[in-house]
C-alpha cells in the first residue's frame, strides 16, 4: 500500500533545457500546468551567476550571450556521472563554462560570483532549478510547497536517480518518487485522452527532449498503467542537434571570413541561440535565416540553413533513435502492427524527420500529437504526486507499474557479471540468486553489485559492494544466497545469507562513493540557504535603489514646476541640496541596505511637506 504524505504535492518535469512544474487541482478534477512569473509555463533550466547577484530560468538565459562562462545548462548531462566519463568529456568541449574533476572524480562546476570562484556540482545546480520550479508553485499556490515528484529520463542509471533525489533534498523538496519520463507521459495521454480504457492498449511513448531521449511501451487496461520495455539513450536530444547546426555555421563562417570563431566563448553562444531558435522555425519553415550583427572582430554573419540540410547533419543522430525504438519492441518481444498508439513527447519531437521515420517505422500509423510535448511529463508527475498525498480525495486511482532500465547483479569468478535482475523487470521486484564459494574454507565473500548490460563485470557500473562473513567452513561449491530487491523509487537493497548459519549482511545501494553523505546534503542546504539570503538581499536592494531614484526625480521634477508649486527660496535650496546628497549616495554602489532604506525614510519626512503637492499629484 503507497504510503500517504502530508501537504500539497507537485510535479516536476527536471527536464536539460526546459522544467515544467503541475499540480493536481483538487476542486476542478484536472491538472494545471503553473507559469512562471514571465508568463511562461516551462522555464529555462538554466543558472547564472554575476557580479551582482545570482540568476535562474529565463533571466539566466536572457544573459548568456554576455556571460557565458557564468551560464551554467545542460546540468542534467553531469547528475551521477564521473568527470572522466567519455560523454562528460565530449561535451566539455561545448561548454562555455569550466568543468573539473572532484573528490571522487565528480565533475565540479567553477563559476565567479560577486568576484569569487565558486565551485558548483550538478546536484547543487539542478537543485537551484528545482528551487525555482518550487517558487513557481508556491506563487500559484499561495502555500508552501515540501513534497513532489520528480521525472527522469527512463534510462537513467541508479546514480543519476539519486543524485536527482540528493538535487530533490538541497531545494528543500521531499521527493516522493522518482518517475520515469515516457510513463509520466503514458499517464497524460491515458487520463486526457483515453478516459475509461476498458479494452488493453499498446501505447508507444517516444520521448525526445532537450538533452534525452527515451521510449517506453505500456499497456493501459482500465487505469491500470503497466511499462512492458524501455530504452533510450541518456545523451541524446535537441543540445546535440544545435551542437551540429553550429558546428555547421562556424565552418560556414570561417569559409566566408576566414576566421575561426570556435575559440570564442561570446560569439559561439550568440550563435547557439540562434541555432536553436532556427531549428525549432525549421520545424515549420523550410528554409530558416540566422542574423549576427557583428558575431566576430565586428563582422556581421547572416546565413541561411533548410530543412534537407538539417536533416543531412543530423541524420545518423535520427538513425539512432529508431535503433532505440526496435530495441524496445524487441525486449517486449512485440510486434510493431500490435501498437495501437503512438505518443510524441519532448520538444525535439515536433522534428518532421523525426516524426517521418518514425510514422515509416511504423508502417504509416497516425502519430498521436493531441498531448502538448513540453508540459506531459510534468502533467503526469503531478497526478503520482496527488495519488501520493494525504489531502487529494479525488484523483483517479491509477496503478503504475515501471521497469528497472538496466540490469542488475553482481560479479563472479573471472570478472564476469551474473545477472540476478535482467532490464526491463518489472518494479517493485524481489529476487535471489545462489552462487557458491570458490576456495576450500573460505570464511567470507565479497560481493560486489553492478548494473549494465555488458558481460565483464568492470565494463558495468559499480553501484556498491559488501562482505558476508561467518561462512562454514567447508570444500569450495558451498552455498549462500543473494537477494536484490528493488522498491517502487527504484532503490535497489542488497542482502546476502549463509544458508547454513543464517548469518546475514545487507546494503542499501548508496551509489558507492558518488552519493553525498548527508553532512555534504546539509552543507548544500546552508549553502543553498545562504544563496537565497543573498538573492532576497539584492532584491530588496534595488527596490531601495529603485525607490531612491523615484524620489530624486519626483525633487527634481518639483523644481521645474516651482513656480506653480509657489516655492519659496529657501525650499528650492532645500530641495536641492537633498538632490545632490541623494545624488552621491544613490551613485554609491557600496552603501548597505539599511543606510539606503533609513536615508530614504528620513529624506521623504523631511521632504515631503514641500512637494506634497507632486507626490499627490
Amino acid at each position: 500500500m503507497k504510503r500517504k504524505h502530508e501537504g500539497c504535492a507537485v510535479g516536476i518535469d527536471l527536464g536539460t533545457t526546459y522544467s515544467c512544474v503541475a499540480v493536481w487541482q483538487e476542486q476542478h478534477c484536472r491538472v494545471e500546468i503553473i507559469h512562471n512569473d514571465q508568463g511562461n509555463k516551462i522555464t529555462p533550466s538554466c543558472v547564472a551567476f554575476t557580479e551582482e547577484q545570482r540568476l535562474i530560468g529565463d533571466a539566466a538565459k536572457n544573459q548568456a550571450s554576455v556571460n557565458p562562462q557564468n551560464t551554467i545548462f545542460d546540468a542534467k548531462r553531469l547528475i551521477g556521472r564521473k568527470f572522466s566519463d567519455p560523454i562528460v568529456q565530449d561535451d566539455l568541449l561545448l561548454w562555455p563554462f569550466k568543468v573539473t574533476a572532484g573528490v571522487n572524480d565528480k565533475p565540479m562546476i567553477t563559476v565567479t560570483y560577486k568576484g569569487q570562484e565558486k565551485k558548483l556540482c550538478a546536484e547543487e545546480v539542478s537543485s537551484m532549478v528545482l528551487t525555482k520550479m518550487r517558487e513557481i508553485a508556491e506563487a500559484y499556490l499561495e502555500s508552501p510547497v515540501k513534497n513532489a515528484v520528480v521525472t527522469v529520463p527512463a534510462y537513467f542509471s541508479d546514480s543519476q536517480r539519486k543524485a536527482t533525489i540528493d538535487a530533490g533534498a538541497i531545494a528543500g523538496l521531499n521527493v516522493l518518487r522518482v518517475m520515469n519520463e515516457p510513463t509520466a507521459a503514458a499517464v497524460a495521454y491515458g487520463l486526457d485522452k483515453r478516459t475509461n480504457c476498458v479494452e488493453k492498449r499498446n501505447i508507444f511513448v517516444f520521448d525526445l527532449g532537450g538533452g534525452t531521449f527515451d521510449v517506453s511501451l505500456l499497456t493501459i487496461k482500465d487505469n491500470n498503467f503497466r511499462v512492458k520495455a524501455t530504452a533510450g539513450n541518456t545523451h541524446l536530444g535537441g543540445e546535440d542537434f544545435d551542437n551540429r547546426m553550429v558546428n555547421y555555421f562556424v565552418q560556414e563562417f570561417k569559409r566566408k571570413n576566414k576566421l575561426d570563431i570556435s575559440g570564442n566563448a561570446k560569439a559561439l553562444r550568440r550563435l547557439r541561440i540562434a541555432c536553436e531558435r532556427a531549428k525549432r522555425s525549421l520545424s515549420f519553415l523550410v528554409v530558416s535565416t540566422i542574423e549576427l550583427d557583428s558575431l566576430f572582430e565586428g563582422i556581421d554573419f547572416c546565413s541561411s540553413i533548410n530543412r534537407a540540410k538539417f536533416e543531412e547533419i543530423n541524420m545518423d543522430l535520427f538513425n539512432e533513435c529508431m535503433k532505440c525504438v526496435d530495441s524496445c519492441l524487441t525486449d517486449a518481444n512485440m510486434d510493431k502492427s500490435n501498437v495501437d498508439d503512438v505518443v510524441l513527447v519532448g520538444g525535439s519531437s515536433r522534428i518532421p524527420k523525426v516524426q517521418q521515420l518514425l510514422q515509416d517505422f511504423f508502417k504509416g500509423k497516425e502519430l498521436c500529437k493531441s498531448i502538448n510535448p513540453d508540459e506531459a511529463v510534468a502533467y503526469g508527475a503531478a497526478v503520482q504526486a496527488a495519488l501520493l498525498s494525504e489531502d487529494v480525495k479525488n484523483v483517479p486511482k491509477l496503478v503504475l507499474q515501471d521497469v528497472t532500465p538496466l540490469s542488475l547483479g553482481r560479479e563472479t569468478i573471472g570478472d564476469i557479471m551474473s545477472v540476478v535482475i535482467p532490464r526491463n523487470t518489472s518494479i517493485p521486484v524481489k529476487k535471489t540468486g545462489t552462487f557458491c564459494t570458490v576456495e576450500d574454507n573460505q570464511s567470507y565473500s565479497l560481493i560486489k553489485v553492478y548494473e549494465g548490460e555488458r558481460t565483464r563485470a568492470s565494463d558495468n557500473n559499480l553501484l556498491g559492494s559488501f562482505t558476508l562473513s561467518g561462512h562454514t567452513l567447508a570444500p569450495r561449491g558451498h552455498p549462500y544466497d543473494v537477494c536484490f530487491a528493488i522498491d517502487e523509487n527504484g532503490v535497489l537493497t542488497v542482502s546476502a545469507t549463509e544458508k547454513s548459519t543464517g548469518k546475514m549482511n545487507e546494503i542499501t545501494i548508496t551509489n558507492y562513493k558518488e552519493r553525498m553523505s548527508a553532512e555534504e546534503i546539509k552543507k548544500l542546504i546552508k549553502e543553498a540557504e545562504n544563496y537565497h539570503i543573498e538573492d532576497k538581499k539584492f532584491l530588496r536592494k534595488a527596490k531601495a535603489v529603485n525607490a531612491l531614484d523615484e524620489y530624486i526625480y519626483k525633487m527634481k521634477d518639483s523644481l521645474k514646476k516651482k513656480d506653480s508649486l509657489k516655492l519659496s527660496s529657501q525650499e528650492i535650496r532645500k530641495i536641492e541640496s537633498a538632490i545632490v546628497a541623494a545624488t552621491n549616495l544613490f551613485d554609491n554602489q557600496n552603501v548597505e541596505i539599511d543606510v539606503l532604506e533609513n536615508y530614504l525614510i528620513g529624506l521623504k519626512s523631511r521632504m515631503d511637506h514641500i512637494i506634497m503637492a507632486m507626490v499627490i499629484d
